[in-house]
């Protein structure tokens, strides 16, 4: 496995199994957000090893006092963002934001409930994030439980399939002076908490079909990186190199 399956891996292992349907609210709001950070922590450390030397969230003691999410000046408003990679001369190079949706709504029995919403949260962050930093590449990873692939009737598709259509207009932001809403780069990825070894499936959204590795997912940010920053990086093998 790659490196970052392999740091993804210990990041679920760590949060520990999920739990039920049936646990108080308290409990799947905590295992959510545990999640969200565990995630977070794992992308950062893969950033950090590909040369993105202060990549947060960080462990504490490597960046000072704390090493936590940052929040950045944006064009209406501060926001807090889940994966940052900033310079002083530059500002905002890298900004990736984390949503998940964990559990099926019990009315329904399927996990579209929250799916409008988390929309809504991404897309503000990415006006927020552009409007300042237009030469910023941001990422969106909109984790679903794995059975979200597999909640569909007779009448609606699954969720999966829902949230690619409606999130395949925010996502191929190839210019800087393109839709601030959109997001350079928008994947879906679907997440398996109940094995023994948590798993993580992603797919760009647009394409249900073909399944990209996590790897494979960090090439194409770093990739961007570098275009957006052609005088002062490049990107050698994945990894991001100083001029």
């Amino acid at each position: 496995m790659a490196r970052i399956d392999d740091l993804l891996e210990a990041a679920l292992n760590r949060v520990g199994p999920k739990p039920p349907d049936t646990a108080p609210q308290s409990q799947k709001k905590s295992f959510s957000e545990r999640i969200s950070q565990a995630i977070a922590e794992a992308i950062a450390e893969e950033l950090r090893q590909r040369g993105l030397e202060g990549a947060r969230p960080a462990p504490p003691g490597l960046m000072g006092d704390t090493g936590a999410e940052r929040r950045m000046a944006g064009g209406i408003g501060a926001k807090k963002v889940d994966v940052t990679w900033a310079t002083e001369e530059s500002g905002l190079l890298l900004g990736i934001s984390i949503k998940t949706i964990n559990y099926r709504d019990a009315r329904s029995g399927n996990f579209q409930k929250n799916l409008t919403n988390r929309r809504g949260d991404m897309l503000i962050e990415a006006v927020t994030l552009h409007r300042r930093f237009p030469y910023a590449v941001l990422a969106a990873l909109f984790f679903l439980d794995e059975g979200a692939a597999r909640d569909h009737t007779n009448q609606r598709k699954s969720t999966f399939e829902n949230a690619h259509q409606r999130l395949a207009l925010f996502t191929g932001r190839d210019d800087p002076g393109g839709r601030d809403e959109q997001f350079e780069e928008f994947f879906l990825l679907l997440l398996n908490t109940a094995a023994a070894q948590g798993r993580i499936r992603a797919f760009a959204v647009g394409d249900p079909a073909n399944e990209v590795a996590m790897e494979q997912v960090v090439d194409q940010l770093m990739e961007q990186v570098a275009l957006r920053n052609p005088d002062f990086y490049e990107c050698v093998n994945g990894n991001i190199k100083r001029l």
